[in-house]
């Protein structure tokens, strides 16, 4: 389908048409450039809300801006769909997040306009900052550096750590505070209410209106004038408002609130702003999902809604015959309230997904033991670490991309003190159209390296669910499991409990000449080919290892002793990863043999869906066929050790 764009927004391919037009032109440049965000993302999916919520930010911004020479740094990227479109892609923007299209968060080497690449949160005033810094000692004073963070992406404690830091610099900096009360789901804690208050002070509000100008007007006179009237605002705003502004005292200059949606005053107050010296901060309100009705009732849901009727609002399903699998995370996020239930010790955590994770499941039925702590995947770990202290057991729900940055935690606060903490880590492997900042490529390999670690996966719904009854058994110790995003493959997977004895696998199937030791989900794909070997006469041996650390070392023994030939299949980098172990067992015993490693390869894997990654990376079913058939055969491939 074919989408055309506004007529003002056809005649922009860069910002540089942008400021060819009046400001009188802008409020239309905005309605055809959220018009044509809703008409594509309808047909073709994608994050959804948050761009329609930034649209005249964008504009404004690339229009009283001189970018690429400007920086812009975005924050997370959900938001950064308009500025994509105004940045040379317009043409390109129906292959976002496809296989070999454009990638869905800004990327540095897509494109100058995206001075810094994103993807996890609470990045982009630091990034900005070392810009900043940059220039400066590059002598390029009239360069300006903007951070757009969204109050969800506040919460992270990097972002604190850059604020903190830029307070002391004479930098450049100008902080955008997108104040939209969500991230994904609402936003939680004391930050927001922080914020709620500088937004309803009427007082306040009034006296800012007029500030910004005479500042601006003020600068240019001089160092002494801007002096007195730093010294006369920070006087007025502290009768103004009940506490300290908390920007301030980072020796910040505080502007805002503003609204968000007024593009000309949103224009003409990021224009003052560049004659404002040294670190600033504009707080922004504006609403997720501005301009679709649904989308602004239910910012949740309309995050990413996948595909849909743009007219109706009718979120599309593809068509089913039959009952099919549940979701691996509804699966979590039942089995804990089903645990917890006969477990009064258990509590759930999670860091601003409760949706994803589906840990809302958990919040609604028990809202006293389940906690969103915000986007503070450390925090949330070492909070989790202080519940197992006294005796609690936290499932500590993360992505696995998102475990990453709390790696410290799990090993000073959970791993060093054995404390019984189950991590369960969604959308664990590779995860699709989001691409390389959130695929769970790495935690097989991070997470097996940690002493006193349980590293275990399942490979279906059923698995799932015995392994968290396991974790949370008395004296476990740190327990991490990972499944992946998506569907499962039972259908009737609510099962009675059973305990799985730590570190032991499964012969899911005996076979002649060659073994395949499968670790999670992705041993469905083994099975898938398994069956096309057999129809050809060719009989695998197929083991699920279930844990990759402890190994389940009597059944390796077993696999060793009886064949020379063995495929590994991992939805994870094979550098370090499962593969990885079963060389270190097989050198370690003295064993000799023929061993195809098949898994993430040693490099950045872009988006597209899960099974095209999987075939682009040779680890789907037809490449197991393959590479068993080579085995067997006795063609030598690269990933061959003897």
């Amino acid at each position: 389908m074919q989408v055309e764009a506004g007529p003002l927004l056809q005649q922009i391919n860069y910002p540089s048409d942008l400021r060819n037009l009046n400001a009188k032109q802008l409020e239309e440049v905005c309605t055809e450039l959220r018009q044509f965000i809703i008409d594509i993302v309808s047909v073709n999916g994608g994050h959804f809300a948050a761009s329609l919520g930034v649209v005249e930010l964008t504009v404004a911004l690339h229009y009283a801006l001189n970018t690429p020479y400007d920086q812009i740094v975005f924050d997370v990227g959900h938001q950064a769909y308009g500025h994509k479109i105004l940045t040379g892609r317009r043409e390109l923007f129906h292959t976002n997040r496809i296989y070999g299209g454009i990638s869905g968060f800004p990327k540095r080497s897509e494109s100058p306009y995206d001075t810094f690449g994103v993807g996890h949160s609470s990045t982009s005033i630091s990034a900005a900052l070392g810009m900043a810094v940059a220039s400066a000692y590059k002598g390029e004073s009239d360069r300006q550096h903007v951070a757009i963070i969204g109050d969800g992406a506040l919460t992270g404690g990097m972002a604190f750590e850059a604020l903190n830091h830029a307070g002391i610099e004479k930098s450049n900096l100008l902080v955008i505070l997108n104040d939209n009360c969500m991230s994904i789901d609402p936003n939680v804690g004391a930050m927001k209410e922080y914020l709620t208050s500088i937004t309803t002070s009427k007082s306040y509000n009034k006296f800012r209106d007029e500030l910004i100008a005479v500042l601006a007007k003020i600068s240019k006179n001089g160092p002494d004038a801007y002096g007195w009237a730093k010294k006369l605002e920070q006087s007025i705003k502290g009768t103004l408002l009940k506490n300290a502004n908390l920007f301030e005292s980072l020796n910040f200059r505080y502007f805002g609130p503003v609204d968000g949606h007024d593009v000309n005053k949103l224009t003409r107050t990021i224009e003052d702003l560049k004659h404002i010296p040294g670190p600033k901060l504009l707080h922004v309100v504006t609403v997720k999902g501005k301009g679709y009705a649904l989308a602004e009732k239910d910012q949740t849901t309309w995050h990413a809604p996948g595909l849909f009727d743009k007219i109706t609002g009718e979120i599309k399903k593809s068509p089913v015959d039959k009952p099919q699998p549940p979701k691996y995370q509804d699966v979590f996020g039942h089995t804990l309230v089903e645990l917890a239930e006969a477990n009064d010790k258990i509590m759930g955590i999670t860091p601003a997904m409760p949706s994803g994770s589906s840990m809302n499941i958990m919040m609604k039925a028990m809202p006293d033991r389940s906690f969103d702590v915000g986007i503070a995947e450390q925090h949330a770990v070492t909070f989790s670490a202080g519940l197992a202290s006294q005796g609690m057991v936290p499932f500590c729900t993360i992505y696995s991309t998102f475990m990453q940055r709390a790696y410290d935690q799990v090993i000073h606060d959970v791993a060093l003190q054995k404390l019984n903490v189950v991590f369960c880590l969604d959308r664990a492997g590779l995860v699709g159209a989001d691409g390389p900042t959130h695929h769970g490529a790495y935690d097989i390999a991070y997470m097996r390296c940690v002493p006193n670690m349980i590293v275990a996966a399942p490979m279906n719904e059923e698995e799932l669910r015995n392994l968290m009854y396991t974790s949370q058994l008395p004296d476990q110790g740190p327990f991490s499991i990972r499944y992946p995003r998506g569907n499962g493959v039972m259908v009737d997977w609510k099962r009675p409990f059973q305990e799985i004895a730590i570190g032991k696998g499964r012969k899911l199937n005996d076979g002649e000449e060659v073994a395949i030791l499968s670790f999670g989900t992705i041993g469905n794909e083994a099975t898938k080919a398994i069956k096309v070997l057999n129809e050809e006469g060719i009989y695998p041996a197929h083991y699920d290892l279930r844990f990759v650390k402890p190994l389940d070392e009597e059944m390796l023994h077993e696999v060793f002793r009886k064949f020379s030939k063995v495929v590994t299949i991992e939805d994870g980098c094979i550098v370090g990863g499962v593969g990885s172990a079963v060389l270190e067992f097989m050198s370690d015993h003295g064993y000799n043999g023929q061993v195809i490693r098949l898994g993430i390869p040693d490099e950045v894997i872009e988006h597209g869906e899960q099974k095209e990654l999987w075939k682009a990376c040779g680890y789907d079913a037809e490449s197991v066929v393959l590479q068993v058939k080579r085995l067997t055969q006795g063609i030598k491939t690269d990933s061959m050790v003897s």
